[in-house]
């Protein structure tokens, strides 16, 4: 295990500048290029720019902020998490993602996913009652683009392809391509499928119940004659100084966020005592570089996993704590984490 990546994810949350106001979306956008070009500097692996369609949030094409910070950046793996295939095409997100490709030498990396949240569809047109069919169409289509040679391909749900070339061309001849998963067993199954690695959106509760999910997508790539790719997992967390300086510039930020999504879905407010019992026992990664190394030190030898990815961002936290944030988490937390899990 001791090729383990660390990424760090962003949906470009509207922060707080440092007088207490919240930023406009443009500043926010500009924010998290300066985040990721910190990011290449400290050490960290990948950033994952979330595509949303969402006030509170900036980034709605993760490409073209990737390209941004293509240019200021030198290492670090520059992906999506996620775009959201079902609601986009699959030719363009190919070919958006091998521009990236191309002038970040390589480095771009695109996580395909059907959204967590649905305000693309109807915005791009689309009816909510084909949502599986969207994305299973879809899918199956962006898999036959990777082998970057001409495709016939017809569905239901877009024109058909025949004998159709797309440019440009990546220079490895495949673009890095991931599945990101919320948990469903049939999503894993046909990722497993379809031979592309696997990331786990693991947002809440113990991540140990996600191991069935692991051993579930390699079974299955065993039993389709697939081979089984690289597991990654992302969970929210924030990194500060000290255990109570995290907590106390997290929690009314990410209670905010978290209630009004809850208003959507149904779910209660979260309370103190809840986000406390997260950060201890489940899938909340807050506290100082100690803490929040040797927690995601303890999921990682868990489960198994590849990769992990911080969410960094989940509210309104302010535009300097949250440079401090990235800069500990490649300065301090992911070397801690390698030495935890090498000496282990």
């Amino acid at each position: 295990m001791s090729d383990i990546g660390f990424g760090l994810d962003t949906f470009g949350d509207v922060p707080e500048g440092d007088d207490g106001v919240p930023v406009s979306h443009a500043a926010a956008i500009r924010q998290v290029v300066e985040e990721a070009v910190l990011a290449d500097d400290v050490g960290v692996d990948a950033i994952s720019l979330g595509e949303h369609h969402r006030p509170e949030y900036s980034i709605s094409t993760p490409e073209t902020v990737l390209a941004a910070i293509a240019a200021r950046t030198s290492r670090i793996r520059l992906g999506s998490g996620v775009t959201v295939l079902s609601s986009d095409d699959p030719v363009r997100v190919f070919q958006r993602f091998a521009t990236v490709d191309a002038v970040s030498n390589g480095r771009a990396e695109v996580i395909l996913g059907r959204g967590s949240f649905t305000e693309s569809f109807p915005l791009f047109g689309y009816d909510l009652a084909d949502y599986e069919v969207l994305f299973e169409e879809k899918l199956q289509l962006f898999v036959r683009l990777l082998d970057e040679k001409p495709v016939t391909w017809s569905g239901t749900k877009r024109a058909a392809l025949e004998d159709a070339d797309v440019f440009p061309k990546t220079e490895s001849g495949r673009l890095t391509t991931w599945v990101g998963v919320g948990g469903t067993p049939q999503s894993v199954v046909r990722t497993a499928y379809y031979g592309l690695p696997l990331m786990l959106a693991i947002i809440g509760g113990s991540p140990d119940r996600f191991a069935r999910h692991l051993d579930l997508y390699r079974r299955a790539a065993g039993q389709f004659g697939t081979v089984a790719q690289p597991v990654g997992m992302h969970s929210p967390g924030f990194v500060a100084d000290t255990d109570e300086e995290a907590r106390e510039i997290y929690y009314a930020r990410y209670k905010v966020n978290h209630d009004r999504i809850g208003r959507e879905r149904g779910w209660p407010p979260i309370t103190p005592r809840d986000f406390e019992h997260e950060i201890e026992h489940g899938s909340l990664y807050v506290g100082s570089p100690q803490t929040v190394a040797r927690k995601i030190a303890r999921a990682v030898q868990t489960l198994g996993v590849d990769r992990f990815d911080l969410i960094y961002t989940a509210g309104s936290q302010p535009v300097s704590a949250r440079l401090r944030a990235v800069e500990l988490y490649g300065s301090k937390v992911v070397p801690m984490v390698r030495d935890l899990v090498a000496g282990s």
